[in-house]
């Protein structure tokens, strides 16, 4: 979701700084410009991230129009960057610990905020007719627990880790998976597909999950190029980002 908002922001010429993980948890990691932690270097659809080594690195190649990636899971960066815009990409989908003044403007992506409480503006992420609405008071669709439906295909096509351990790959994002076929094991126990489709994303090989955690997508629409571009809900919400920003700036 951050990597398509980062798309439209870079595109638009807005330089921007994202914080990660050491160890993070995209599965879609082809387009996701959080593969820099691992990579070093990753490029999206025309926008290039590096792993930066500091807050000061990162500010240096923001202005290039670069896309720094700092590890970061705290945020301690925050108050030395002292950003005008604060954007909450995690989608916990709980109630949010980010404050309000963290930042001239928050901006919240999807459940867990609420405008005037941890946030100034919150972005709708539930795929439907309010998609990427921005919300200038009030708060998003709560967490249904139920991944979007594609083709008709809901919840199946999120693969999940049956136990908690480390997950170890058996398949690469873009293959063409069939039905029952083995796409990972975490802790010895399979994970297999349950319909046939494209591997859409896979977490990194050798990543810590717990029991229930997300680490696969399979398309059943098995179009192997939407394994490589962005998606088109994660482009609609960086669109409402957009426009929460712009009119805030038109504002000031």
């Amino acid at each position: 979701m951050a990597t398509g908002v980062a798309v439209r922001l870079v595109r638009a010429g807005f330089p921007l700084v994202i914080t990660e993980l050491e160890h993070p948890l995209a599965v879609r990691r082809a387009v996701a410009l959080s593969s820099a932690v691992q990579l070093g270097e990753i490029e999206v659809e025309g926008v290039t991230a590096v792993r930066a080594k500091s807050a000061d690195e990162a500010r240096d190649l923001a202005e290039t129009g670069i896309v720094p990636v700092l590890v970061d899971p705290e945020g301690e960066s925050i108050q030395k960057l002292k950003p005008r815009v604060l954007l909450d990409a995690r989608i916990k989908k709980d109630q949010s610990d980010t404050r309000k003044d963290a930042a001239p403007l928050v901006v919240g992506l999807g459940p867990g905020f609420a405008v005037g409480v941890n946030c100034h503006a919150v972005v709708e992420t539930h795929r439907g007719h309010s998609l990427g609405r921005v919300y200038r008071q009030g708060e998003a669709e709560g967490n249904t627990g139920r991944p979007d439906v594609v083709m008709g295909v809901d919840y199946r096509r999120v693969l999940r880790a049956p136990r908690a351990g480390i997950v170890v790959i058996r398949a690469q994002i873009g293959d063409a998976i069939v039905a029952g076929q083995v796409v990972a094991t975490v802790d010895g126990e399979a994970v297999r597909a349950p319909f046939a489709g494209a591997l859409r994303g896979i977490i990194a090989d050798a990543t810590v999950v717990p029991a229930g955690q997300k680490i696969g997508d399979l398309d059943p629409r098995c179009r192997r190029e939407y394994c490589f571009t962005v998606s088109d809900k994660s482009l609609a919400v960086g669109g409402g980002v957009l426009e929460a920003i712009l009119t805030w700036l038109n504002q000031e």
